[in-house]
């Protein structure tokens, strides 16, 4: 389990540089709008969901927005996980116990390492899942602790501090580009976003991308298949 775990930190490195300036960024962000330390860590906590959170400040600051209001920008935010649900099903179904914090745990980034595989022994391959999780988890928790403390301690202006989640997304999605043999995910990906944009507009092209990734995808495992059989 040691060389498990040790395995695991390795592989989280590089989320470990992202989420603790993107948690410092959101705790910033919130001592800003006048929110204090224990309700940065109890979002980061039980919550857990970067974007969501840097939307979710928005939401319950100034004029509160509705629970229907943010029940549907939930899910519009985090429609893709419900497609990298579906996918970790047969990866995750003998996790046993567990199994329901790798549900919760399954951030972009924690997505992208599992994807990615276990090498090392099949019976170290849950634990493996579970360390990753965790650490993740706890990178981001200690971003926003350290985010909310300073932001109480010293003065700071967030001018264009939001952009650092965009800033993410593109290094593991580089990331994945140079460690990954098949690059079609990443082409369906990319070229889903540009043309639902251009169709659905900024505002509405999150859902509609996510329905296309997944039947490009389907798509080209079907091929695939008919082609190996």
């Amino acid at each position: 389990m040691k060389n498990t775990f040790k395995n695991a930190f390795i592989s989280t490195i590089p989320v470990l540089a992202g989420y603790i300036f993107l948690g410092i960024a959101f705790g910033l962000l919130m001592n800003s709008k006048g929110f204090g330390l224990p309700l940065v860590l109890c979002m980061s906590v039980f919550i857990f969901a970067g974007s969501m959170q840097f939307v979710a400040v928005d939401l319950i600051s100034g004029n509160p927005a509705s629970l229907i209001t943010v029940a549907l920008t939930t899910i519009m935010v985090n429609a893709r996980h419900l497609f990298y649900g579906i996918s970790m099903i047969d990866r995750y179904k003998n996790a046993g116990a567990r199994k329901p914090y790798l549900i919760f745990a399954l951030t972009d980034e924690t997505y992208s390492l599992v994807c990615n595989g276990y090498k090392g022994e099949k019976e170290g391959e849950y634990d493996y899942y579970f360390f990753v999780s965790i650490l993740d988890h706890i990178y981001w928790i200690t971003g926003s602790f350290l985010g909310a403390l300073l932001g109480e301690l010293l003065p700071f202006t967030i001018v264009g501090i939001d952009f650092s989640l965009t800033a993410l997304f593109v290094t593991v999605f580089c990331d994945q580009w140079l460690t990954s043999s098949s690059h079609f995910a990443a082409i369906v990906g990319v070229f889903s976003a540009i043309l639902c944009l251009l169709i659905f507009g900024p505002d509405k092209f999150l859902i509609p991308t996510m329905l296309l990734i997944l039947l490009l995808i389907s798509l080209g495992k079907f091929i695939r298949r008919k082609k190996n059989d």
